[in-house]
């Protein structure tokens, strides 16, 4: 419950009812409590935000989305890692697609980031068609449930009414989670925006590329054995090797969802039990206790509740689409969607 809710409710806590004397009373009280409720529920996102602003809105964005991935499939799951970026950083706000020197799309975690040209594209559509009316955060949180549905996932409604931020700077990415960091790291970072441990691990079961970079867990990670990370598996090495050799490091990238990469499922996690995830953060979530439970619980372990990574994935992604959510008065609804007005 919010601050605001709970300050529109003060005047009612406590009141002795008998001494309201009146079933008119108890009315006016009721009658009040709903319109304090729906007040606030004004001041969020909601589902159909724009029915009557832009009618279009949604199904525009979903055409956009079509065809760029006519052309190339891959868009998909860059578009849902550009809403990951975007909300991860002061909130879903648009901020990472302000270009610039500086900006959030110049840090080194958003230098892989792809899919600015579908929200452009997206973007010039709806100021054609409603000019003013439909932010970049948006369609944004739009076009990545639409590219999830591309790869035969199945839909969540998307609520809208964000407001684009005006602030970005490199210097904030810090908030994203980085490929070394601890679980408890990790979780402390989920925490921060609301999110618990099972949207930490829904949320990054499905990722698409990283910068041959990282593939420091190949070489001379440890002193015994073969030199990489003991938690790979032996016979997964060579391959991995294979795409990043020591001398080639920075110049490629390697799928993280291996074997999956154009499909919406839940492999990710029989990757991580079998010791082939990619990233260290990653493999992490097999080695921590309280995140193995919800990885095994994903990939059905006979003993534990089972979880169904579809419908999980869509209640987590709505949760991180309201991070740090700017509505009403605060923000402003861009333009173009690279430069503040």
């Amino acid at each position: 419950m919010s601050e605001a809710f709970n300050f529109l409710f003060l005047p009612f806590w406590g009141v002795d009812l008998q001494e309201m004397g009146s079933k008119q009373n108890l009315f006016l009280v009721f009658l009040m409590i709903v319109i304090a409720a729906t007040l606030v529920q004004g001041q969020g996102t909601r589902v159909g935000f724009h029915s009557r602003t832009c009618p279009r809105a949604e199904s525009i964005v979903r055409s956009t989305v079509q065809s760029h991935f006519r052309s190339n499939p891959s868009v998909a799951p860059a578009l849902l890692r550009l809403h990951f970026h975007d909300c991860f950083v002061n909130g879903c706000d648009a901020s990472i697609l302000i270009d610039g020197p500086n900006t959030e799309k110049t840090a080194p975690p958003n230098l892989g980031v792809r899919g600015y040209e579908v929200i452009d594209d997206a973007k010039a559509r709806l100021e054609a068609e409603c000019p003013g009316v439909v932010s970049c955060a948006d369609i944004i949180a739009l076009a990545a449930r639409d590219s999830v549905v591309l790869a035969k996932a199945p839909n969540w409604r998307v609520p809208t009414g964000h407001r684009d931020g005006m602030v970005s700077s490199a210097s904030d990415t810090i908030t994203l989670v980085g490929f070394r960091e601890s679980v408890d790291s990790q979780k402390r970072k989920f925490a921060a925006f609301g999110l618990n441990t099972q949207d930490l691990v829904t949320l990054v079961g499905k990722h698409i590329s990283f910068l041959s970079s990282s593939c420091y867990r190949l070489y001379n990670f440890t002193t015994t054995g073969n030199g990489a990370d003991q938690s790979i598996h032996p016979a997964f090495v060579p391959q991995l090797r294979a795409l990043c050799p020591q001398n080639g490091e920075g110049t490629r990238r390697v799928e993280l969802d291996t074997g999956s990469v154009n499909r919406f499922d839940a492999s990710f996690f029989g990757n991580l039990r079998n010791g082939r995830g990619i990233l260290e953060s990653d493999q992490k979530l097999w080695t921590d206790a309280s995140s193995r439970t919800i990885v095994q619980r994903y990939l059905g372990v006979r003993g534990l509740r089972p979880l169904n990574f579809n419908v999980e994935f869509g209640r987590s992604i709505v949760k991180m689409s309201n991070i740090g959510v700017k509505t009403g008065s605060q923000g402003e609804i861009r333009r173009i969607c690279s430069a503040i007005n």
